[in-house]
């Protein structure tokens, strides 16, 4: 007779369970087994259950153990195809093995991971005397393409994910040709739905999840419904990705992809059967007429503009532009149904100008409630975008469908005990809550100071004094800082503030700064240990692991509040406000505790890890919410005195 789940789990985590004898560095963690017991609970009697987990709990350890030791056909998914990568490559096969279960993996991702054959054959035709880096990517791609089992394109090694080489060699939803592909038998894609489909475990991504959930275009749907439990890591990344996918983008790029291919397949299939220049140019026209309404009087845009729906959209402006674009793809699309026979292309090509032609005469409408709209404008296109406020209804939906175990869990959900900054936007507020605080001892091992006399972020100076205050810190340390900005706008000043004042003091620092050169080379390089100053915005916020004494000083520039001016921050406000209740309580300020939380999670990584973390924003010292957003921080030792941190980076450093 098998052992009830949770004493299964119990006896797995033990010092002397199966675990322990696989891997002589494992001790067993109070918070660990107190989750996994836990959410072992959840998978039995198939409940949802949100888990906050601070660093060190072993977090996936936790929630793999139960889910293998349970029986369950289960899906996971996490924030990132890295992420991804390492729990299929690495974690669950080590668990399986030590835990002696036959259970069946899988990887799934979306199309952009995975070679196309046919795709690859027609790049190859196409691309002589092309760009030579482009040519040197397309030749690695097709040494390896027939050597791979799966076609993932991680399998290359330094294939960069933006390469210009990957959109050529992999399909899309618009221009896959499906059972008419020579290469159907053969396909990756297909492939790897089939695994998942026979699989016990299987592996996917927040944006795979919502993308498939809004377009039913890479089998998670057809998955979902047959699993008994859902998991799902780091869980305060869920909304963002389902707000991307769950609503609905009209680009002009898109409709520029789509006249560039109605002139092509035109000229190849059908040539003198239509006016495939006339048609193309029409559809063209109309797009750029689009990108120049919602520019306005913006001639120079560097980076994506996000810009509010009102500022364009106010006096009717844009619905000329789009019903010219609707007219000119409609036109397009009564000419391919004309010639649709002579070419596997043509249903498919049709098939993306009906789609169009029927999104554009959308966003004339008004936004529905519940929803928000934005522009994002870039020097090659302008994105129109409606979505979801929240993933609230879509999730209630999903739970209500068929009676599984749901499971959420991250280090940061919020900074109550109903984890409300989460659940709220999920619809989680029915669920089991549990949070299990980190295990490493933040009283001993770090400290926090926010210097009272640094400038208001407000003010002029404040990034020179950002810099010059780091430049200070890594010179105590011999480098060993990290810079955290919340905007990318200040970063390139934090940095030269660094540099400025590294060669006053006469002690050169080695600075590196994010957008130089690869996120992972710069990770690489800052953590050998040989001593440097990292700067870095946005994205260097979290999945930061740095352990060791590679990173003992954290800086954050300020308070990281959503910035009131973007377009899906104003809308949630107005619905707040609507709702009788108070924007900045329940809004900026639950959202600035959940990202401090975040940046400040990159100084301790381990046991042995020691640090000070620096905001230089006075609001924290000065402003009664300090308190609220000190409480969200672990407990680290608090110091209000310059000369105090000096000391503590000293006496970091004369250990080192």
């Amino acid at each position: 007779m098998s052992l009830p789940l949770a004493q299964a789990v119990a006896q797995a985590f033990s010092a002397v369970g199966p675990i322990a004898r696989s891997d002589p560095g494992f001790r067993p963690r109070a918070a660990q087994d107190a989750m996994a017991e836990r959410i072992a609970q959840a998978l039995e009697r198939r409940e949802a259950l949100v888990v906050e987990a601070g660093t060190g709990v072993g977090k996936t350890f936790a929630y793999l153990v139960p889910l293998l030791l349970s029986g369950q056909r289960a899906l996971v998914s996490t924030a990132t195809k890295s992420l991804q990568d390492q729990l299929f490559l690495r974690d669950l096969p080590r668990l399986r093995d030590a835990l002696g279960v036959p259970v069946r993996l899988a990887l799934l991702k979306g199309r952009s991971s995975y070679l196309c054959r046919w795709r690859l054959a027609q790049a190859e035709a196409d691309l002589p005397g092309g760009d030579r880096f482009a040519l040197r990517a397309l030749a690695r791609v097709a040494a390896w393409a027939p050597t791979t089992r799966t076609g993932d394109l991680a399998e290359i090694d330094g294939l960069d994910d933006r390469s210009p080489v990957i959109p050529l060699v992999t399909s899309t939803r618009d221009n896959c040709l499906g059972t008419e592909c020579p290469e159907h038998r053969n396909c990756h894609v297909m492939h790897a739905r089939r695994e998942a489909m026979a699989a016990d475990l299987v592996v996917v991504n927040h944006h795979l999840f919502f993308a498939d959930m809004a377009l039913r275009d890479s089998g998670v749907a057809e998955l979902l419904p047959t699993v008994d439990a859902a998991v799902f890591d780091e869980a305060h990344q869920l909304v963002e990705a389902g707000v991307q996918f769950l609503g609905a983008t009209l680009s002009t790029g898109q409709a520029i992809d789509l006249a560039r291919d109605i002139l092509a397949l035109g000229l190849q299939h059908a040539r003198g059967l239509k006016a495939w220049h006339d048609l193309a140019a029409g559809v063209e026209h109309a797009a750029r007429e689009l990108r120049l309404v919602c520019a306005g009087d913006m001639r120079e845009v560097r980076g994506i503009v996000k810009l509010g729906w009102d500022e364009r959209a106010a006096g009717e402006a844009l619905l000329e532009p789009l019903q010219a674009l609707a007219d000119a793809v409609r036109a397009a699309a009564e000419a391919i149904a004309g010639v649709a026979e002579t070419a596997p292309d043509f249903p498919k090509l049709q098939q993306r100008a009906l789609a169009l032609a029927a999104l554009a005469p959308n966003f004339a409408e008004e936004t529905p409630a519940g929803h928000v709209r934005w522009i994002d404008l870039s020097p090659q296109q302008a994105r129109l975008v409606q979505s979801p406020l929240d993933i609230r209804q879509m999730l209630s939906e999903q739970r209500q469908l068929s009676p599984k175990a749901w499971v959420f869990t991250s280090a940061t959900l919020g900074d109550d005990e109903a984890l409300s900054w989460f659940t709220a936007s999920t619809g989680l507020e029915d669920a089991v809550k549990l949070r299990v605080g980190s295990p490493f001892d933040y009283a001993r091992h770090a400290r926090l100071w926010v210097p009272a006399s640094s400038p208001k972020p407000n003010e002029a100076g404040h990034p020179r004094a950002v810099g010059a205050l780091a430049a200070q810190c890594a010179r105590m340390l011999g480098g060993r800082t990290f810079v955290l900005t919340t905007t990318l706008r200040v970063l390139p000043l934090v940095a030269e503030a660094v540099r400025e004042q590294a060669a006053r003091d006469g002690r050169p620092l080695t600075l590196l700064v994010q957008g130089t050169e690869p996120r992972r080379s710069l990770l690489q390089r800052f953590g050998d240990g040989r001593g440097a100053v990292l700067i870095g915005s946005a994205s260097f916020w979290e999945g930061i692991d740095v352990p060791g004494d590679a990173l003992q000083c954290v800086l954050i520039d300020k308070l990281p509040f959503p910035p009131p001016n973007d377009p899906l921050v104003q809308a949630r406000v107005r619905q707040i406000k609507e709702q009788g209740r108070e924007p900045f309580d329940e809004y900026f300020l639950a959202e600035a505790a959940v990202a401090l939380k975040q940046g400040a999670g990159r100084l301790i990584r381990s046991e042995t890890d020691r640090g000070l973390l620096v905001v230089c924003d006075p609001r924290m010292r000065q402003m009664g919410y300090g308190r609220r957003l000190r409480a969200a921080l672990p407990p680290m030792g608090w110091l209000t005195e310059q000369a105090e941190a000096m000391a503590w980076l000293a006496e970091l450093a004369a250990e080192h």
